[in-house]
């Protein structure tokens, strides 16, 4: 197995908290608190967004902002807290805390309840016509890979990715985007290259933007009082959002 996303470290907590007000809501889906933001049109069910988070969860206003602005772009967008309310957000103040000690057991939790809250996601929402779709930030790139293998899903998106191997990029088929920063210790140049030299290799269809003046978390945590930073974390999330309009329509 050769990585080209390394795991979760240090970088992965650095945050600059956003402001606003989340217009979704908290149901739980196959027992797990699923953060659902729905569309104008709360009916339309048709194009859904599967969002896998990072080391803050799905319930950080940062996550949930961008959640609903796909949303009140016409997505329906559902997001499992795999860390079941036990986030990095609880842990990072705490003296002598350790990333990998907090992570390592969520990463066999996530394991565990990302194809069971899928199944319950494609039973309850799924119709002939469901457009599916995949985003993921750090922690939840892995499943976004994992998504893109799958014969019902239209295209995936990720932003700077941690816990990534070869063997995700060789079973990707389906359209892939790769949101980028140009300093990233988990997702370096050379590992992006090979990872873009796979997908090339399969002829999978993919796209990459690469962000400079920006590190690890920038679609994410970026200080929007910064113009580069503000405008590198929106950019992402609107081209994510173009991405799945060109495969969902």
């Amino acid at each position: 197995m050769v990585v080209l996303a390394a795991p979760s470290s240090t970088c992965c907590i650095k945050t600059v908290e956003h402001t606003g007000s989340a217009r979704g809501t908290v149901e739980k889906i196959a027992g797990i608190d699923t953060y659902i933001a729905c569309p104008t049109d709360a009916e339309d069910t048709k194009k859904i967004i599967l969002y896998f988070s990072d080391v803050y969860g799905p319930m950080f206003l940062n996550a949930q902002l961008v959640m609903d602005y796909w949303a009140s772009n016409g997505y329906l967008v559902l997001a499992l807290d795999y860390f079941v309310g036990d986030s990095i957000g609880k842990h990072v103040s705490k003296p002598g805390f350790q990333v990998s000690e907090w992570v390592e057991p969520k990463v066999a939790q996530a394991n565990e309840m990302v194809p069971r809250w899928l199944e319950a996601v494609k039973e309850q929402y799924g119709t002939p016509d469901t457009k599916w779709v995949a985003a993921g930030y750090c922690f939840g790139a892995p499943f976004v890979l994992d998504c893109v293998a799958y014969d019902w899903i239209s295209a995936g998106a990720f932003a700077h990715p941690v816990f990534l191997d070869e063997e995700h990029f060789r079973r990707a088929r389906k359209p892939l985007l790769l949101s980028c920063s140009e300093d990233d210790y988990a997702f370096p140049s050379e590992k992006r290259r090979r990872a873009v030299d796979i997908l090339v290799e399969n002829k999978t269809t993919y796209h990459v933007q690469v962000f400079s003046g920006v590190a690890h978390g920038f679609a994410m945590w970026g200080n929007l009082r910064e113009p580069v930073a503000k405008w590198a974390k929106e950019t992402s999330a609107r081209s994510i959002l173009s991405w799945f309009d060109l495969f969902c329509a």
